[in-house]
């Protein structure tokens, strides 16, 4: 059997509740599983973040997504979604253009280049999330999808 938690975190007093230890072990395994993700898009040139935002817009076709809409679906809270956009702009990964009599709509689209960059991801991305849950069955991912759902919901408040 693999160290527990306890002992990945050199931590000598127990947790001060059942809580406090799954919480904690939500956050390393993220961690975990991030620190791979960006690994393996680091000789892309592209961060995790900006992986997520080339998938979201690939999957909103061909008109794109507005800032806000963007930012709404990402993984993780993106404070400055605008400079991002413009850091991935610059790099010709995503196109921009205001839309229609209000000024201030802009529509964020996926360029070519970037649906390629993503089309050329998606096979070693998979192969990366085949890896690392490896060791669970399918009984045990669907189990694990329906725990993290109910945190999730629970704690939107």
């Amino acid at each position: 059997m693999s160290p527990s938690l306890q002992h990945d975190l050199r931590q000598t007093k127990p947790f001060s509740s059942l809580q406090q230890e799954a919480y904690l072990s939500v956050v390393r395994t993220t961690s975990t599983l991030t620190d791979r993700v960006e690994d393996l898009l680091k000789p892309y040139g592209i961060s995790g973040t900006q992986y997520n935002v080339l998938r979201i817009l690939r999957g909103a076709g061909e008109g794109g997504l507005c800032r806000n809409e963007v930012r709404d679906r990402m993984l993780t809270r993106m404070p400055d979604m605008t400079r991002l956009l413009d850091r991935m702009e610059d790099a010709g990964l995503v196109s921009r253009s205001r839309e229609g009599d209000d000024r201030r709509m802009v529509l964020t689209q996926i360029t070519t280049r970037g649906r390629e960059l993503l089309d050329e991801l998606d096979g070693p991305m998979t192969d990366l999330h085949q890896e690392q849950l490896a060791r669970l069955t399918d009984e045990q991912l669907r189990s694990l999808v329906e725990l993290l759902r109910l945190v999730r919901e629970g704690g939107a408040g």
